[in-house]
C-alpha cells in the first residue's frame, strides 16, 4: 500500500501516557507494536517507539502527533482547536457503557463514611487540577450541594491517582478520587489498594480519548480502523494486563457532556475542587 505522508514536516510521534504505569510499561510497548503494525498496514509511517517523558500539553498540541491519548477535561478546555478525536478503548469497567469510564471515591477500609455527605469537613486528595477523573467528575456531584462554599477542610494535589490512593491508605488524607481504570491498575499492582474501599462511583462519561493532530482530520477513519484492528489482534494476556475489551469510536461532540458539567459546576459557584 502507498505510504501516507504526514501533513506536518516533522516526523510523526505517538505517546500513550494515561495508563502507562511502570508495572505495565512492557505491555504498553507491546500494544504500540500492534498499533504500529496496524497503522503500517493502512499506509501510515508510524514511529518505532512510543515517546515518554514529554510534557502532556505540549505533546497533545504538537502538530506532528500521529496517535496519543488525553483526558476529557483538557480536551474540552484546551485541545478542541488542535486535535481530532478518534475514540476510546473499551476497558470493560463496571456499570459503564462500552468505551466509557467513571471515577471512584475511595476511603480507608475501616472508615465509617457511607455517602459523599459524610466527607464534609474532611481531608481530600486528588491527582491534579484540570483532570476530569480527579476533580471534574466530583465537582459535578458536589456543585449542586456545595452552595459555592468549600466542602473539604483541605484539598491536596498529589500528582497522580496512585499517590492520592496511597495518601488515603497512609492516613494523610481521608478520601480521594481515582479514575476507575487507574483504580483497577492499583488493585493489581499497588499494595496500598488493599487498605482502601470504594465509597461511590461518579456518572460515566466517554473514556480517555485517543487523538491525532488536526492536520490528520482527513485520515480519522483510517486511524480508527487501525486502533480497532490492533486491539482486536491483541493476545489474551495483553488484553488482560491492559483491560482491553475493544474500541469505541467517538467524535469531539461526544465529549460535550464533560464541558457542560464543567460549566454547570462553575455556574453554581464551584469552579475548582475545594
Amino acid at each position: 500500500m502507498p505510504r501516507i505522508p504526514f501533513p506536518d514536516s516533522s516526523a510523526p510521534f505517538a505517546f500513550l501516557p494515561m495508563y502507562d504505569w511502570p508495572e505495565v510499561r512492557a505491555q504498553t510497548d507491546r500494544l504500540w507494536s500492534l498499533l504500529r503494525e496496524a497503522l503500517a498496514d493502512l499506509g501510515f509511517d508510524a514511529p518505532a517507539r512510543l515517546e515518554r517523558g514529554r510534557a502532556l500539553m505540549d505533546g497533545w498540541r504538537d502538530p506532528s502527533l500521529l496517535l496519543g491519548q488525553t483526558c476529557g477535561l483538557p480536551l474540552v478546555r484546551h485541545l478542541m482547536d488542535s486535535v481530532c478525536v478518534l475514540g476510546s478503548p473499551d476497558y470493560g469497567l463496571p456499570d459503564c457503557p462500552p468505551g466509557h469510564y467513571c471515577s471512584v471515591v475511595v476511603v480507608r477500609e475501616g472508615d465509617t463514611a457511607a455517602s459523599l455527605d459524610d466527607l464534609r469537613g474532611r481531608r481530600f486528595a486528588y491527582n491534579h487540577p484540570g483532570s476530569q477523573s480527579g476533580e471534574g467528575a466530583l465537582r459535578h456531584l458536589l456543585a449542586p450541594v456545595a452552595g459555592g462554599r468549600a466542602v473539604f477542610s483541605s484539598v491536596t494535589e498529589s500528582g497522580s491517582h496512585r499517590a492520592a490512593l496511597k495518601a488515603v491508605a497512609a492516613g494523610e488524607a481521608d478520601a480521594a478520587t481515582l479514575d476507575a481504570m487507574s483504580y483497577r491498575l492499583a488493585q493489581a499492582h499497588e499494595p496500598s489498594a488493599s487498605r482502601v474501599r470504594v465509597l461511590l462511583s461518579t456518572p460515566p462519561t466517554p473514556g480517555l480519548p485517543m487523538i491525532t493532530a488536526l492536520a490528520n482530520r482527513g485520515r480519522v477513519p483510517l486511524l480508527r480502523r487501525a486502533v480497532a484492528a490492533a486491539i482486536a489482534a491483541a493476545p489474551q494476556d495483553l488484553r488482560t494486563a491492559l483491560s482491553l475489551h475493544g474500541f469505541a469510536a467517538f467524535a469531539a461532540e461526544d465529549y460535550r457532556i464533560i464541558a457542560e458539567r464543567d460549566r454547570r459546576a462553575a455556574a453554581l459557584g464551584y469552579p475548582v475542587l475545594a
